[in-house]
């Protein structure tokens, strides 16, 4: 797809009544004119792919061109994915259970999918030591359609909660992880899960970068459900930086449960990290995977592989105080 394909693309399926509304928050904050603001995305859009939610993540607005060039838009991430990821695989990650049957080892936790034959007594037979579990959609992203159920949902009519569950679509039951303890300092309502992305490059193979994930009241962490994120020591395991969310929000220390953010140490990050490497190669036509890795006591367990990984949390603004991004990481791996 060439450049202005893409450009011409972008802008049929633009909301351009949020675009409207992006550059009116940010008038406030940066102190710039709308005008200006809308100016200066229709630039970015130009000259780095980048859309108006890029644009706020990464508060581009206070960046000069040598920063905005190093920051990781949409259209720089999707044109990754497309050199690294060969489509014809992506049901490995994109199917969760073909990804639970292939890394089976390191899932470490009970599974069904549930179908339209399921019998109520195969789901009370799978739930039958569970306390609680997750409906995950068979296919999706960012959280969207996970609920959690504990068992006084089932128990009183098993036959009930199975036509609940077969109304919510195509998806399986897991059973939920229990993090470690030190996890649940940081926040307790959600398993927080430590994204580390793998890219087999041409120019070198490894881990080029993770962010801990962090929620915020909610069952899940992810950062379009209100959660948070903070950039992760590859040697150390150690948080780098504050957490920030999508809305722009900063924390030095979780605001529910007052955990320090910077300085904290993530329980078996290098045992997460050699199993992030281990797994990169099992899929080697997807060569660049954003993995989902929660820690529990007995260590690290896959939650899920991203084979289209969202390019959001890796340009939050508070993450680069310098105003260099993330760019440079995968030139380590790759030519951009």
């Amino acid at each position: 797809m060439s450049r202005l394909t893409y450009m011409v693309k972008r802008a049929l399926k633009m909301d351009w009544k949020r675009m409207w509304e992006t550059a009116g928050m940010l008038e406030k904050k940066s102190g710039k004119s709308r005008a200006w603001l809308l100016a200066d995305m229709a630039k970015c859009a130009a000259k780095y792919n980048a859309g108006y939610v890029d644009y706020k993540i990464a508060q581009m607005y206070r960046l000069n061109d040598a920063q905005r060039r190093t920051v990781i838009t949409r259209g720089i991430s999707n044109n990754i994915v497309r050199r690294m990821n060969d489509k014809a695989y992506w049901f490995n990650f994109d199917d969760k259970t073909a990804f639970n049957t292939l890394f089976k080892d390191q899932i470490g936790r009970k599974w069904m999918q549930v179908k339209a034959d399921t019998t109520v007594e195969e789901l009370s037979a799978f739930l039958s030591d569970l306390p609680c579990v997750l409906f995950k959609p068979l296919e999706g992203s960012s959280g969207v359609g996970i609920e959690k159920f504990v068992k006084a949902d089932w128990e009183k009519d098993p036959a009930a909660f199975l036509e609940k569950i077969k109304g919510l679509g195509a998806g399986l039951l897991e059973e939920l992880l229990v993090q470690h303890p030190e996890m649940s300092r940081l926040c307790p309502t959600s398993v927080n899960t430590v994204r580390i992305a793998t890219l087999l490059g041409d120019k070198n193979e490894g881990v080029v970068y993770a962010f801990l994930r962090i929620g915020n009241g909610k069952v899940m962490d992810n950062v379009d459900q209100g959660g948070m994120a903070a950039r992760v020591d590859l040697e150390t395991g150690k948080l780098l930086t504050v957490a920030a969310d999508k809305a722009g929000n900063v924390f030095t220390k979780h605001p529910m449960t007052g955990t320090e953010i910077i300085g904290f140490t993530i329980p078996y990050f290098k045992e997460a990290m050699d199993m992030c490497l281990a797994a990169m190669r099992v899929v080697p036509q997807v060569r660049f995977v954003a993995w989902d890795v929660a820690i529990t006591e007995d260590g690290p367990k896959f939650i899920e592989g991203n084979s289209f990984p969202s390019h959001a949390v890796p340009q939050f603004a508070a993450h680069y105080p310098d105003g260099i991004g993330i760019l440079p990481e995968f030139e380590k791996f790759i030519d951009l």
